[in-house]
């Protein structure tokens, strides 16, 4: 059954969503419209069912900030050079104090006093699951900075997506995390692209799905109303509060299993909101059972 038609045959844009003239999605399409609203800054919905092909597409290509969603393109970075044999999954990083800062880090908070290591397994776990930005950063320093994921991520043919700073610079500035920016549009091809079993080697293909269905954070975003028991591979990404009230970003992508054992790749940005976490994580939760129940007809 189709759900979404194609939007790249025959697309028309109404208030910034774009999808197929086809009768059979005006009821998803006014969910997400609606739905969308409630942000009061901008909301945007990629959707693409990997067996059909069929896509729905709100905002699809506005340039939003990442925030720790850009940790997915990292460990993909990071898998392809191990399966390059540049590094091994389970070679030792020395930590020392010095890696750390003022920042969200269950690793650091585990080894207080530092100087110790740990395999780029752990770290590519801490860093997808825990959403650990200590562990990033020493991922990013090992791979040899940001750029490299920058460029690999654009030679696989994923250009719509970019990495300038990590997380310790974004943390010294507002600013700053505008320039890791992503069209949802370009996640769900991330995802697609990545889930295919001979994008990476075996063994790095089920470890980089092993720590996306173990994420942990954002348990009221993608997953928040899906029937319980529903296997959803995903990253979720989050700003601070500024001043004014403003949150750049509440972000999740990924990866639903639907009932028939197919599944749809989903990304749902909320940016530039004024809206308190409750409705932001409930905008994403509610599109995403929306687009659940769509396809699961």
């Amino acid at each position: 059954m189709k759900i979404f038609r194609n939007f790249y045959l025959s697309l028309f844009c109404i208030c910034g969503l774009s999808v197929a003239t086809n009768a059979q999605t005006n009821s998803l399409r006014s969910r997400v419209t609606e739905i969308a609203k409630e942000g009061k800054g901008t909301v945007a919905v990629s959707i693409l069912n990997l067996d059909t092909r069929d896509t729905l597409s709100y905002n699809g290509h506005a340039h939003l900030p990442m925030q720790s969603v850009m940790k997915f393109s990292i460990a993909i970075t990071v898998l392809h050079e191990i399966d390059k044999g540049r590094f091994k999954l389970d070679q030792l990083i020395h930590v020392d104090k010095s890696d750390y800062y003022d920042t969200y880090s269950p690793l650091r908070d585990k080894h207080l006093a530092g100087n110790f290591d740990i395999t780029i397994r752990e770290l590519l776990s801490y860093m997808v699951s825990l959403s650990d930005n200590v562990a990033c950063d020493i991922l990013l320093k090992t791979l040899g900075g940001i750029d490299k994921v920058n460029t690999y991520i654009h030679s696989i043919g994923v250009p719509n997506i970019a990495f300038k700073a990590n997380e310790y610079q974004m943390a010294q500035s507002w600013d700053v995390q505008y320039t890791n920016w992503a069209e949802v549009n370009g996640l769900t091809h991330l995802l697609d692209l990545a889930f295919k079993p001979n994008f990476l080697s075996p063994a790095s293909h089920a470890y980089l799905w092993k720590i996306m269905r173990e994420t942990s954070t954002g348990p009221n975003q993608i997953k928040g109303l899906l029937p319980a028991g529903t296997v959803v591979y995903h990253k979720t990404g989050k700003s601070g509060t500024n001043k004014q009230g403003i949150t750049a970003a509440t972000n999740d992508i990924g990866i639903i299993t639907l009932t028939n054992g197919k599944q749809l790749a989903i990304a749902v940005f909320v940016s530039d909101s004024p809206v308190d976490q409750t409705t932001r994580e409930s905008i994403i939760s509610r599109i995403a059972r929306a687009a659940y129940d769509e396809a699961s007809k």
